[in-house]
């Protein structure tokens, strides 16, 4: 996950330029009319270099749906300006809170937008087979991907063997929040391994703090806090290649590999001496929503909280969110140095239903440095990052948005993305979340994963 050195405008233009080449018909879902053709609008201006090869595309729309809404919307809309403006293409934005129940429903109903962002790829791979709508990625989005993320984000958006859809926005969830005010004042330091973890766990907690706070409570989906749990376990436990054969289900989920990977979480979240800190015993974690239960790290009452990048929006207005401030993260450390650096993760990937060529330009636009430095740009306030190696950390405002950026573009760092959002749907969203509650409230290790292999389906 090496950064890219080169200067991004120039890799922008050699980009841009092979990828709008390639949408002459060459794109996976192209067709003959692929060009646009014509003089751009952005002819001549410095600022559009490389997109200009995307022709004329005045009076053309690109609907787009996704499930970022409000806030979080406005910096969306205004990193695709510069598109805008040298294309005179515009974007229709739809963002919706109903979106993974909505967007299945529209594509059968002959309702598609011609994009859409889809933050799971087991959603992805079901519009794929069951629709048959989902349009092959442009062979540029590819090249663009193979350039900027590598192979395991492009097979998060493969199915079948074809590529439809290239990576957007992201996350690191292999994240341990706590006080750098409460770690200086006690003369703690941020652990780099497992064990240094567990051994300030139990100084924390022989000076009367309980180590951790955790809440697993998200309405119909509770329960997902202990599948990130699970998952960052078996990437330190296993390692990346057991990973993926268990999200796949090449070995059972009651293998006894998963069940070392449990008894790990445990040791944790089943640990009385560990849990709740400021909330209450093992059992509440189950009750405390997940939007607040790093909290009690604020008043001194826990002293660490495994959760993602995305928590920063949770923190009460005013709060530091620093190296130097109230709170901060750091990576959640590895069981051995077998495996490297491995980094649990999700994010959203780009999706079309049309190949008219506003679409496959915009999604090549997407799918560069151009676009992941606009959008870091014109979100002054952080709280979004992206995998993208050619995104210019520097442009990043948000502390935390900079240590994840950092994270994923590190050497070391061994990517893989959220086990739960792959499975099926039956499995990720459903049983996983429920056993995993029912784990919480005592249910035992060997109970709990005989229940999610039993709810497999079978084809």
């Amino acid at each position: 996950m090496r950064a890219i050195t080169r200067p991004r405008s120039l890799a922008a233009a050699a980009v841009l330029t092979a990828g709008t080449m390639l949408l002459a018909g060459c794109g996976g879902g192209g067709g003959d009319d692929a060009s646009a053709g014509g003089t751009s609008p952005g002819e001549g201006k410095a600022e559009c270099e490389g997109l200009t090869s995307f022709g004329d595309l005045s009076g053309k729309s690109v609907s787009v749906y996704t499930s970022i809404i409000a806030p979080e919307d406005k910096a969306q809309k205004e990193s695709y300006k510069l598109f805008e403006d040298c294309t005179g293409a515009s974007i229709k934005y739809e963002g919706s809170s109903e979106f993974e129940a909505q967007l299945n429903v529209r594509v059968q109903g002959g309702n598609a937008p011609d994009i859409a962002y889809i933050p799971q790829p087991g959603l992805l791979k079901t519009l794929v087979q069951d629709t048959g709508q989902v349009v092959e990625a442009p062979s540029g989005v590819g090249e663009n991907v193979d350039k900027f993320w590598g192979e395991d984000w492009k097979a998060y958006g493969t199915v079948d063997d074809k590529f439809y859809a290239a990576p957007l926005g992201a996350n690191v969830k292999s994240f341990v929040w706590y006080s750098p005010k409460m770690f200086k004042e006690n003369g703690w330091k941020v652990p780099t391994t497992w064990d240094d973890m567990m051994t300030l766990s139990e100084d924390m907690a022989a000076k009367g703090i309980k180590p951790w706070c955790a809440g697993i409570e998200s309405g119909d989906a509770t329960g997902w806090v202990t599948t990130d749990w699970l998952e960052d376990a078996m990437l330190r436990e296993v390692g990346p290649d057991v990973y993926d054969q268990w999200v796949n289900h090449e070995i059972p989920f009651d293998d006894p590999q998963v069940e070392s990977a449990l008894q790990l979480v445990g040791s944790i979240l089943k640990d009385d001496k560990m849990v709740n800190g400021g909330i209450g015993d093992v059992k509440s974690i189950a009750t405390t929503a997940f939007q607040e239960a790093g909290l009690p790290i604020l008043k001194g009452e826990c002293g660490l909280h495994r959760q993602a990048s995305f928590y920063a929006a949770q923190w009460p207005e005013g709060t530091k969110v620093t190296e130097d401030g109230d709170v901060f993260a750091f990576y959640l450390p590895t069981t051995s140095e077998e495996f490297g650096q491995p980094v649990l993760g999700g994010g959203e990937f780009v999706a079309a239903f049309a190949d008219r060529p506003e679409v496959q330009a915009f999604q090549t636009y997407l799918s560069t440095d151009t676009w992941a430095n606009e959008k870091a740009k014109a979100t002054p306030g952080g709280g979004w990052v992206s995998a993208n190696k050619g995104l210019d950390i520097a442009n990043l405002k948000s502390p935390i948005d900079k240590l994840s950026a950092e994270t994923f573009q590190d050497p070391d760092a061994v990517f893989r993305f959220d086990g739960s959002d792959q499975m099926p749907g039956a499995v990720g969203a459903d049983s996983f979340w429920k056993q995993m509650t029912a784990w919480i409230t005592g249910q035992d290790d060997a109970t709990t994963l005989g229940n999610i292999e039993k709810s497999w389906p079978s084809s």
